[in-house]
């Protein structure tokens, strides 16, 4: 029992912390519903989609798994930064878990059967009552999580004895179905690889892969905060955005702005500002961007004036979106470094005053983004920016490595020949122990 407690603890580590539970609570609410009986209709629903839907389906195809390189995904970003593996190493294969929602690319990800995952559920009152007695609040708020995470260390463990892949890429440490995937290798001895996705957060987990692909100084900066670094540790930029870095922005003035909102946005805020710089700026053509997981509505945009797009974040990845504007403005969000590295000009806004969650990211204080705290200091930005737009890529050194050197534009290479060169001398261990046994 008291194993159990040490394991998914671990598993739930960014969750069921402290810092995680005194974040907004639109933050959590990402993560978990704030109202107690939407969790609990979520647990409900869990139960009786993914955990007794899955136990009448098969997903599997053996061969795709068998001693592959595992590129395990759990959600579209994810698949977008694995992607350039597929081509670089010959026998990757994108894997994910049987119910996992991974955007556009449901298809195309080979599937991990959970059926057994229902069969570990006697665990989930013994921990829910050893969680309540160490972290009570954390356990009376992401009690969904906690339910939801049950079972995915004991599948994933039984699949990799069976298909034993030679090494786990991850786009994701953080997640309790990734990080159970992790656990689960490591007690296998199977090599893992973690290529950051996303900005990094001092809440993560201690960095505990072989070989930690990280895009530049500041997310070394921020896991050194989190705990002690295990691993080699590789500076490569971001590969996802390779094939847009010779599309960066050369525009000298700003014609078209975009608004990237996410789940900790107020909407009214969002229309209040739309109204404003419409008002002001008649002749900007401005693109809305929600979040992929924000199902709220921003129809709204389009009839304050035909200058005005709504897009579609499914449909459209990040950097695709990117490319048609010159200039950004969004809150605590990746985004802004990712616009950044297309030389888009972006600013800071908070769309959720309310609460305390200042430059999260610390893209104002290194100097990456500017910031607006209100409209009126946005304002004379706009009418700067319709004047004369800065060039910003070089801003981004401090976080991708690359911006600015002979790899910019070619992270993918660089993280490819890592991983190659990690696998081959793996291989070459496996040979030589094989020989002398």
């Amino acid at each position: 029992m008291k194993n159990w407690y040490t394991l998914y603890s671990n598993i739930l580590y960014l969750h069921f912390s402290e810092g995680f539970y005194l974040l907004p609570e639109s933050a959590k609410n990402a993560a978990s519903p704030s109202n107690p009986f939407l969790r609990v209709l979520r647990m409900a629903g869990y139960t009786l989609v993914r955990l007794l839907g899955n136990l009448f389906t098969s997903v599997e195809q053996p061969e795709r798994l068998q001693g592959k390189v595992w590129l395990y995904v759990v959600s579209q970003n994810n698949y977008d930064s694995l992607h350039f593996l597929e081509a670089a190493i010959p026998e990757a294969v994108m894997v994910a878990g049987q119910s996992k929602a991974i955007g556009r690319y449901n298809q195309q990800v080979a599937r991990l059967s959970l059926r057994k995952k229902l069969f570990y559920y006697y665990k989930f009152l013994p921990l829910f009552f050893r969680f309540l007695s160490h972290r009570k609040n954390s356990t009376l708020r992401f009690v969904d999580l906690l339910y939801d995470a049950v079972g995915f260390y004991e599948v994933y463990l039984q699949k990799l004895r069976k298909y034993r892949p030679q090494a786990i890429v991850f786009a994701n440490d953080h997640n309790a179905d990734a990080r159970a995937m992790l656990l689960a290798a490591k007690e296998l001895g199977i090599s893992t690889v973690y290529v950051q996705h996303s900005s990094v957060s001092n809440l993560f987990p201690p960095l505990a892969f072989d070989l930690d692909l990280l895009e530049g100084q500041d997310s070394l900066d921020k896991y050194r905060q989190c705990g002690p670094v295990h691993g080699r540790v590789e500076f490569i930029g971001m590969p996802k955005a390779d094939q847009f870095v010779p599309l960066r922005n050369r525009n000298h003035r700003v014609q078209t702005l975009g608004i990237a909102c996410n789940l900790m946005d107020r909407v009214e805020e969002v229309e209040q500002l739309i109204r404003h710089i419409s008002h002001d700026f008649p002749q900007l053509k401005i693109l809305l961007r929600p979040h992929p997981r924000d199902k709220r509505s921003y129809t709204f945009a389009t009839g304050i004036s035909s200058n005005i797009n709504l897009t579609n974040p499914r449909q459209q990845s990040v950097f695709e979106y990117l490319r048609e504007l010159d200039m950004l403005v969004s809150g605590n969000s990746g985004i802004h470094l990712e616009a950044v590295l297309l030389n888009v000009w972006s600013v800071y806004f908070n769309f959720n005053p309310k609460e305390e969650l200042h430059d999260y990211y610390g893209y104002v204080t290194h100097g990456l983004v500017e910031e607006a705290a209100s409209y009126d200091t946005l304002k004379p930005l706009l009418e700067q920016g319709i004047q004369q737009k800065p060039e910003v890529y070089l801003r981004a050194k401090y976080y991708n490595a690359t911006v600015g050197t002979e790899y910019d534009g070619r992270s993918g290479e660089k993280a490819s020949a890592l991983i190659n060169s990690m696998l081959a001398e793996s291989k070459r261990c496996h040979f030589h122990t094989g020989n002398s046994a």
